[in-house]
C-alpha cells in the first residue's frame, strides 16, 4: 500500500476510534464532553453564513458526523508523513495538540464551548479522546507499513 493511502486510511481509523470513544463515553458519564453539540452549532452557523438553510434533526447529526470524521481523518493523516519512527508518539502529540485546540477554538469562533468545558474532568476527557484517536491512527499506519 502506498504511503498516501496508508496515511489516509490510518487517519480514518483514528477519526472513527475518536468518535466511538466520544459516543460511548457520553452514554456512561454525564460529564463526558459533547463535541458533537459544538459541531452541530458550527454546522448550523456555517450553513447560514454560506446562505443555506441549516440542516435539522437527523440531517444535522449526519452532516456534523461526516464533517467531523473527515476533518479529524485529515488531521490524523499527518501522523504518517515524514519519518516512520515514533508513530505512536507522533499520534499522541498530534492528539494532544488537537484536543487542546478543541478546548480553545470554539469560543474564539463564537461557539458555545460549555459542552466540552463543563468541568475540569470534561476538559481532560476532551483532550484524552483526541490522544486516543491519534494513537489509534499511529498504530494503524504502523501496522500497514509492515511488510
Amino acid at each position: 500500500m502506498n504511503g498516501l493511502n496508508k496515511n489516509m486510511l490510518g487517519g480514518l481509523v483514528g477519526a472513527l476510534v475518536l468518535n466511538v470513544v466520544h459516543t460511548a463515553a457520553k452514554r456512561f458519564d454525564s460529564k463526558a464532553p459533547e463535541v458533537d453539540k459544538v459541531g452541530e452549532e458550527a454546522m448550523q452557523k456555517t450553513a447560514r453564513f454560506a446562505g443555506f438553510k441549516p440542516p435539522k434533526g437527523n440531517a444535522l447529526v449526519a452532516a456534523t458526523f461526516g464533517a467531523d470524521v473527515a476533518s479529524n481523518a485529515m488531521l490524523y493523516t499527518l501522523i504518517g508523513y515524514g519519518s516512520q519512527n515514533n508513530l505512536l508518539l507522533k499520534g499522541a502529540l498530534l492528539g494532544t495538540l488537537v484536543g487542546v485546540a478543541t478546548l480553545t477554538i470554539p469560543e474564539q469562533a463564537g461557539l458555545n464551548a460549555e459542552p466540552i468545558k463543563k468541568t475540569d474532568r470534561t476538559k481532560l476527557m476532551t483532550v484524552a479522546w483526541y490522544v486516543i484517536g491519534g494513537i489509534a491512527a499511529g498504530l494503524a499506519i504502523k501496522a500497514m507499513g509492515k511488510k
